[in-house]
């Protein structure tokens, strides 16, 4: 599957955004799916994820019950909705997605085959 990301922006501190991720050439089943982002000078990190396997998801700690990951009935698109959003979490954000994703893989990017182009999240303090 081909992955495209969208949905970032200058936002404040506090405000929201939701981001976007559509596939064309194939649809989402079949496969887990993860938010990933990378700030200048830091390696890539886990942000969610969504396991086909029983629908669990996963974030990491900083952005628990901030952050949301889900997909749209069609699994063509998924999303990330941003609350409460903090300047820690600028960030080039990346959408994956990967067919064999082992559990212990799930936070990595060595789980995941197929990746969007990022999308740039600016938050202003």
């Amino acid at each position: 599957v081909q992955l495209q990301a969208s949905g970032g922006g200058l936002v404040q501190a506090g405000g929201s955004l939701r981001l976007s991720c559509a596939t064309s050439g194939g649809t989402f089943r079949g496969h887990n799916i993860a938010w990933f982002r990378q700030a200048p000078g830091n390696e890539r990190e886990f942000v969610a994820a969504f396991r086909r396997n029983g629908g669990y998801t996963y974030y990491r700690d900083s952005v628990k019950g901030r952050f949301t990951i889900s997909r749209d009935g069609a699994e063509n698109t998924v999303y990330l909705q941003m609350n409460s959003l903090k300047s820690e979490d600028t960030a080039v954000y990346y959408c994956a997605a990967g067919a064999r994703t082992i559990l212990s893989s799930t936070r990595l990017p060595r789980g995941y085959d197929h990746w969007g182009q990022g999308t740039l999240v600016t938050v202003s303090s």
